[in-house]
């Protein structure tokens, strides 16, 4: 890594650790108890530029690399110690890169900058309430009309679903089934004919998640994202940039459990000493650190093969693509132990709402599943490496 890289990357994992342990942190509990958080904090967080972090300056956004991002979204999940506001503070990163690749340059403008600038909020819909992860499958229909496309069906688990105002969704254009039908279509979140269910959740309390009805809704032609058709392949390239980012934040949630843990085991007494001076939750806590240290060196790298991919042209490089897919899996896995041996050395503590590790245990389930299974993860890595 570069001088210049290192310097940029600790300047901003400083701005991004002050503002999620001010302004983040110390409201979560609240925010959670009320099953949202201010609409407001979308402005905040594109003030400081990391709304716009890793999109092009024509539309508001400073160009990132993945190996610059990184430390930016570890330190919002170490430092903020909440999966519930990093998913709907961001869900515009897998709602808007179909827009920004795929749309129209008049389009691209009319809906990238404001979403930037923290006035709008987008989200991304793909899942329906019988397909999970066979996107192949899907049935939500879009039939042309004139110059508007009409569309039926359902999604479901969409974060930011409730107050999204740009949702970018997966429908089925051609006929039959399978994966050559789909495309993607931009539709306004006031669209009449879209209603929404709001969804209540074991995690992401503070993270608004709904299942959206779409009842003949009308939506502009000009809203298509690419060529009918060509949205199964979108669907597959977007998953990459998501599916590293829930691995950084895995990483930084393993973090915050180990930092609670520590600073309770350094606290708290048992039979007349410290926990940490107990040789088994010493342990623990190494373990601990010992997954982290694994998962933090392994994001390392597939970041800087990312890197080098994109500048050669090779985005979707299969070798690439396996390694996410396991990288995903292992950081899911890092966290889901954190999380459990966090509980366990805050004994009963750890069980009370309000302690970050109680709430990381809840949501590390959602991690594990979103942006792709363990098992398709596994499935997906074994294809991608010619096992198959």
């Amino acid at each position: 890594m570069n001088a210049e890289l290192a310097a940029d990357r600790q300047v901003l994992a400083d701005l991004v650790r002050r503002f999620a342990g001010d302004e983040i942190a110390p409201n979560v509990q609240a925010w959670d108890d009320a099953g949202e958080f201010p609409r407001g904090l979308y402005a905040r967080a594109a003030e400081l530029g990391l709304l716009g972090l890793g999109y092009p300056e024509e539309f508001g956004g400073t160009p990132a690399s993945y190996s610059l991002k990184l430390p930016a979204w570890v330190a919002l999940a170490r430092h903020g110690k909440s999966g519930g506001v990093l998913a709907s503070l961001f869900s515009h990163n897998i709602g808007l890169p179909p827009v920004v690749l795929h749309a129209s340059d008049a389009l691209r403008r009319e809906v990238v900058p404001p979403v930037l600038r923290g006035e709008k909020i987008a989200a991304l819909a793909i899942t329906e309430p019988g397909g999970g992860s066979d996107v192949a499958a899907l049935r939500t229909t879009a039939r042309l009309d004139g110059d508007h496309y009409v569309v039926n069906g359902e999604k479901t688990f969409i974060t930011s679903g409730m107050r999204a105002d740009w949702i970018t969704v997966a429908v089925r254009t051609g006929e039959g089934r399978g994966a050559g039908g789909i495309s993607m279509l931009l539709v306004p979140g006031d669209a009449p004919g879209l209603t929404r269910t709001r969804l209540s959740k074991m995690g992401w309390l503070c993270s608004d998640t709904a299942t959206l009805h779409f009842d003949n809704v009308r939506v502009p032609a000009r809203y298509l994202l690419g060529h009918e058709g060509e949205g199964f392949r979108m669907i597959m390239g977007n998953f990459n940039g998501e599916r590293i980012g829930l691995a950084a934040g895995a990483l930084g949630f393993s973090q915050a459990c180990l930092d609670e843990a520590l600073a309770w085991a350094r606290e708290r007494k048992a039979f007349g000493t410290a926990l940490v001076e107990h040789q088994a939750v010493r342990h623990k806590l190494v373990d601990m650190q010992m997954r982290i240290a694994s998962t933090e060196a392994w994001i390392e790298a597939v970041s800087a093969e990312g890197d080098a991919l994109e500048a050669a042209g090779r985005h979707n490089a299969p070798e690439w693509v396996a390694q996410i897919c396991l990288l995903k899996n292992h950081a899911t896995q890092t966290m889901q132990f954190c999380a459990d041996q966090a509980v366990q050395i805050l004994g009963g503590m750890g069980f009370m709402r309000g302690t970050v590790s109680e709430r990381i245990y809840r949501e590390v389930k959602v991690m594990m599943i979103g942006g792709g299974a363990e098992e398709i993860m596994k499935e997906l890595a074994a294809r991608q490496m010619g096992w198959l």
